[in-house]
Order: structure tokens, then sequence, then C-alpha cells
């Protein structure tokens, strides 16, 4: 294979990782893995891999949705300009294509292990592409909208795994719902400048201040005491046990601290820094949540 031949061919599996966005898409299967191990009574590695594969789709295809529809404003934003559709690499013919072509697998695949998995799957698509990404350019409450799609994830693997919608997936979606606020705040705090450039109204206040850092803090807490609800006892099949709810409300409290810091240094690197914190959280929070319910 001649190297001209390997770079076009490397070039093309790039593109169709940052069209489809295969880190955050990964995450999302992420999720509904750890839903649906919470909502099993016993493993069909059949059905988990195609929720796997299912859920890849549905974000591969909201995520190229996404990118059509900005692709004027991705060109003058710092962060999105080398996507595929901007740079010129990528038609817009081809990309709709590439969505269209998921959505269809991802709704038929997930159709395939129930009707309600596939309804959650396809409700997700349409908010993320229809209501989230024009929300975007307009108002703050955009995030209020993309929170729901961005939830719905961990709640899929557990109706996937029950064929049901009852307080133990609606617990779970509560759960990410509230998480997502100060995740994304902190995104659209340290990204501010770039934000501003494309038009995209972020944060709540749409100024990085401390009315925006009060109520990254509120929904912090809130999120914390949504994690360790399981723990009395009112979310049905849901448990966690004391010890693991202990382990739960401290990662919070860590959490915590770094929006507290956001709020004193009013800082981009402080907002980066809890960030990674709520990427660090949310995803030992499923882990403890799936190995709680295993060794208890």
């Amino acid at each position: 294979m001649s190297t001209a031949t390997t770079t076009i061919k490397h070039s093309l599996i790039s593109d169709f990782k940052e069209i489809t966005k295969m880190r955050l898409a990964l995450s999302v299967v992420f999720s509904s893995i750890a839903g649906y191990l919470l909502g099993v009574e016993q493993v069909n590695f059949t059905t988990l891999f195609l929720l796997a594969l299912g859920g890849y789709f549905m974000v591969g295809a909201s995520n190229a949705y996404n990118q059509i529809i900005e692709k004027d404003l991705d060109v003058l934003m710092d962060r999105t300009k080398n996507r595929p559709i901007p740079a010129g690499r990528m038609s817009v013919r081809t990309a709709f294509i590439v969505a269209t072509t998921f959505t269809i697998l991802g709704i038929a695949i997930l159709y395939y292990i129930n009707p309600q998995t596939a309804m959650f799957g396809a409700i997700s698509i349409f908010l993320y592409t229809c209501a989230y990404t024009p929300l975007k350019t307009k108002t703050p409450l955009s995030v209020f909208v993309g929170a729901i799609p961005g939830a719905i994830p961990f709640m899929l693997g557990w109706v996937a795994a029950t064929d049901n919608f009852g307080i133990e997936p609606g617990t779970l979606f509560a759960l990410q719902f509230f998480w997502q606020f100060p995740h994304f705040w902190a995104i659209g705090w340290f990204l501010y400048s770039d934000y501003k450039k494309g038009g995209f109204f972020m944060l709540p206040t749409g100024k990085q201040d401390k009315g925006t850092a009060v109520q990254i803090i509120m929904y912090t807490i809130w999120t914390i005491l949504i994690s360790i609800v399981p723990v009395f006892g009112v979310t049905g099949k849901l448990e966690l046990s004391y010890v693991a709810a202990t382990v739960v409300f401290g990662l919070g409290l860590f959490m915590l601290y770094y929006a507290i810091q956001l709020f004193k240094k009013m800082t981009e690197k402080a907002a980066k820094q809890l960030m990674l914190a709520s990427v660090f959280y949310i995803t030992l929070i499923q882990i403890i949540y799936v190995l709680d319910k295993f060794i208890r």
C-alpha cells in the first residue's frame, strides 16, 4: 500500500471519528452499558453488544446532524474550524448520508432490543438535532434542553435490560440530567471567548460571573443529593449500600470543591479543572453503582 493511500485512509478514519465525535459517543455507550448492568438480572451479551452498537449509531447520527447544521458557525471558532465539513474534507451530502444511515441503523438495532429503547433513542436524536442545536445561538436555556437527550443514555440501558420505564431509570436520568449543568457550564466558561465567536449562549447569565458560578454550585449540590437517593430504599430495584453511598457522597464533595474553587477564582483554569472533575465524577459514580450491585 502506497504512502498516499495510507494517508487518505487515515484521513477518512480520522474524519469519521470526528463527524461522529467518537470519544463523546463512546462515553455515552459507557453510560448505557452501566445502566444495562444495573437493570439486568442476567447479562445477555448479544443484547449488550446491540445496545453499544445502536447507542453509538444514535449518538454518531446526532453529532453528524449537529455539524451539518452548524457548519457555517464552526468555521468561526478555533476549536471547530478544522472539523471535516468546515475544513472542506467532507461534503454536507456525505455527512447527511452518514447521519441518516446511522439513524436508521441505530433505531432498528434498538428496536430489536425492545420498542421502548428505540423510542427513547429516537427522542434523543430529535431533541439534540431539532431543539438543542438551533437553540444554542438563541438562549442559554439550550443547555436545559440539551441535558434531556444527554441524560437518556444512562436510563436507556436500564430500559434495554427490563423493557420498562419506572422510578429506577427515572432516577438514573435525573442524576445524569442535573450533572450536565455544572459540566457544560464549566465548558462554556473556559471556552467562552470561542463560543462568543460563533454566537453561542451557553452560560445561564450569559457571562462569566458570580451568578453563573452560584448556579454551578447549586446544580452540583442537586447532583450529589440525587446520587445518594437509592440508599434510602425509595427507588425500587435501584439500590445502593451505605458503603457505596458514602463513597458516592465523597466523590460529590470532590466535584463540589472544584465548583466552589471556580466561584472563588473565576478563572478559565478553574473552570477546566471543574470540567475534568465532573468527567471523573460521573465515570466513577457509574462504576460504583454497578460494582455495588454485584458485590452487595
